[in-house]
């Protein structure tokens, strides 16, 4: 089931080959200019094309959580769990043309920097702290541990630490060579991955055509899993009635219908798509009408990725249901994509193992720039060595990846943290819902409020966490599991849960009042408000053409599939 053929290894072998003397060439022209300036190291500064930064950002927040969470999140629920992706598409937008303006006329470079400049050098500190835990020990680790997971089940199960140092090792070279060399072998490696993905979901819908006994044809495949699993297709979920379904109340858990549009998903995403170091630093050293090209290309691609890594997940359903998916031990979700690849032919295992990798090294190496350039350039220059070079600080932001990336190997080598029993996808969206209400009602606020205090963005922090904590965690036992502000559920373990996207949207809510009380007690205009003018959000007609294509695709879709 899992042999892997000279075939396989001969496309997986071109891939690397292309990736690594793609990247190469890519170095050895921009040498010079990288090894002697930070900027240009960490940024990429004005070298990016729109095409390069949008295929960059895709590439770095698609990885194994997605292929193996959202699949197995599409096997349990369906298109639903595509919200995670459509909404990101919309969230992209409002980045594009609100966000971006204000940290490209500020020559924002760095997310603690914008802290720094709004409010002051503690709050920045801080956060720049706080990031760097979260990306090396939960965003690099799960990865990490996924990564290897899912690679290794399609080799046979007995690699997964091999597996785990070849990905580490092979991210840190494509982040060694700088921003330059990250942004445009994403493009080689976001081209792998949808080229490759669609491929997969054609056959799969192809497979599932066959299995049922209509030939090998994906159009008929995607009628018969429409027509055999239609509660697979539905994009909202209905509060649960009393004596609902374990099922219907699991689902609703995770999804927790349109009360999660209302709130929670927004302040998810625009806090993942635009106050993320991660994701925004691909933009942050282009003019503005590039910076904004690339994120709407963003926006498009981000569209089609749930056609890649959920709609399988749906089909693996539907071949369990009938009992044509035995290696899917115990209907488990998150081997749901694996199961899927074992149907694959000679060569195109290849592939898929092509697509895994081009999706976890292009993380991998996107991630690591990111924590080597908060710690450079808001750690090390300023609180280490104020005096350092230029050339000193893309080699100390070199041993940064170095550092981090072995951090992870460590702490991911026998699942020190636990992101087995959590599951990869859960564990990530759990610890950075802490913090994401206090991140971005600090953000928010900072840009477009003048009013904002440095006083209240600490104490906004503080309070997004510890609401967060308290409606994840103690709101049922104080206040019971029927109120004005929620309804909570009992989960798989008979514990009574708050649907994470409300609990979610509280946090921000109590936040925001807080930041609001407090900020009203200084003066009418902090001393550090941004300056916002109204022509940083014209729009060029280009522009404007393919906000309108996203919107025109997601209203689409969403007639459709309501």
């Amino acid at each position: 089931m899992n042999h892997i053929s000279v075939a396989d290894l001969l496309v997986f072998l071109a891939y690397f080959i292309i990736v690594s003397v793609y990247g190469y060439l890519i170095y050895r022209r921009k040498k010079t200019e990288t090894d002697g300036s930070s900027k240009s190291f960490f940024l990429a500064e004005g070298s990016l094309t729109w095409w390069a930064i949008g295929a960059s950002i895709i590439a770095s927040n698609i990885s194994a959580e997605q292929f193996i969470g959202m699949s197995g999140d599409g096997f349990f629920a369906g298109i639903a769990v595509a919200v995670y992706e459509w909404v990101g598409a919309a969230a992209l937008i409002i980045v594009a043309v609100f966000f971006m303006p204000v940290y490209i006329k500020n020559k924002i470079y760095t997310m603690p920097q914008f802290l720094q400049n709004r409010y002051n050098s503690g709050v920045a500190l801080v956060m720049s702290i706080f990031w760097l835990f979260l990306y090396i020990f939960i965003n690099l680790t799960a990865i990490l541990y996924l990564g290897a997971l899912a690679i290794n089940g399609l080799l046979g199960g007995a690699y997964f630490h091999e597996i785990m140092l070849g990905l580490a090792i092979f991210g840190v070279v494509i982040a060694l060579g700088g921003m330059q060399v990250v942004g445009y072998t994403d493009v080689i490696q976001v081209g792998v991955l949808i080229a490759g993905g669609l491929a997969i979901t054609y056959l799969s819908l192809t497979i599932v055509s066959d299995k049922l006994g209509f030939g090998q044809n994906a159009l008929m495949g995607l009628n018969l899993i429409i027509k055999d699993a239609p509660d697979h297709f539905h994009l909202m979920f209905k509060k649960p009635p009393s004596g609902a379904s374990a099922e219907q109340i699991s689902k609703y858990l995770i999804l927790p219908g349109f009360a999660m549009y209302a709130s929670g998903q927004w302040i998810s995403n625009l806090n993942y798509w635009g106050c993320n170091q991660y994701i925004t630093q691909r933009a942050l050293g282009a003019n503005l009408h590039t910076a904004r090209t690339g994120i709407l290309f963003a926006s498009l691609l981000k569209i089609l990725m749930p056609v890649i890594v959920m709609l399988p997940g749906i089909v693996a359903f539907v071949l369990y249901k009938h009992g044509h998916l035995p290696q899917l031990i115990d209907g488990n979700k998150d081997s749901a994509y694996s199961a899927m690849l074992s149907f694959l032919p000679s060569g195109l295992k290849g592939l898929s193992l092509a697509v895994l990798t081009a999706a976890i090294v292009a993380s991998l190496a996107g991630k690591s720039n990111s924590i080597s350039t908060i710690f450079t350039l808001d750690v090390y220059k300023k609180y280490m060595n104020t005096a350092a070079s230029e050339r000193k600080m893309v080699w100390v932001g070199r041993f940064t990846i170095f550092f981090a990336m072995a951090a992870a190997v460590f702490f991911t080598w026998n699942d020190m943290l636990g992101i087995g029993s959590a599951g990869g996808y859960t564990f990530v969206q759990k610890y950075s819902s802490f913090v994401s209400p206090g991140v971005l009602a600090t953000f928010l606020l900072g840009m477009f409020w003048k009013r904002t205090t440095a006083h209240a963005a600490v104490v906004g922090i503080i309070t997004g966490f510890a609401s967060s904590v308290f409606f994840n965690q103690f709101a049922v036992q104080v206040f019971g599991t029927d109120t004005i502000l929620y309804s909570a559920f009992p989960n798989s373990a008979g514990e009574y849960e708050i649907p994470f996207f409300i609990s979610l949207s509280w946090s921000f809510f109590i936040t925001v009042l807080v930041m609001v009380i407090i900020s009203l007690r200084g003066p009418m205009v902090n001393a550090k408000a941004i300056e916002i003018d109204q022509s940083m959000f014209r729009l060029k007609p280009g522009s404007v053409v393919m906000i309108a294509v996203v919107l025109l695709l997601l209203s689409a879709i969403y007639v459709r599939f309501w």
